[in-house]
């Protein structure tokens, strides 16, 4: 009988201590500095990490133009078929030579995965992810942009 008591004395303190330790941890959250933004009150002063995701641009030059040269490394890069490329070839009148020039860059931003392959697959850093978040659209179709539009 006292085996038993003991076991149940020893037992119940344990829970006692693991409850406190739990308390603790809660107390020690509850008063930690809070993180949350309150998104559509403070767009203005919204700060967003330089190391987030949005969504794929092209950059383009002052003249409009931008640094792809349809090589099809980010198309080969990416692991669920979000970006196509049209590409065409031009011979170049003065020296002759055959160039690939870019036709269309069609990209899916509802099929992507932010994964970031395309864009460290290619050479020209021709593309890049935004800071762009808000890309709530009531229809899919809209979430295939065209980036190389000028």
């Amino acid at each position: 009988m006292k085996e038993e008591k003991r076991s149940y004395i020893g037992g119940l303190l344990h829970g006692i201590g693991t409850l406190l330790t739990g308390m603790k941890i809660t107390g020690r959250e509850f008063f930690t500095p809070k993180v949350t933004e309150q998104y559509p009150e403070n767009r203005a002063t919204l700060e967003i990490s330089p190391r987030f995701r949005g969504r794929l641009v092209m950059p383009a030059d002052e003249n409009g133009n931008n640094k792809c040269i349809a090589c099809g490394l980010c198309q080969m890069a990416c692991p669920n078929d979000t970006i196509h490329i049209t590409s065409e070839t031009q011979t170049d009148e003065e020296t002759g030579k055959k160039k690939k020039t870019l036709v269309k860059y069609e990209y899916d931003l509802g099929a992507c995965m932010f994964c970031q392959l395309c864009v460290n697959a290619c050479p020209h850093d021709a593309i890049c992810f935004d800071t762009e978040f808000e890309n709530a659209v009531f229809d899919r179709s809209k979430l295939v942009l065209t980036l190389n539009k000028k």
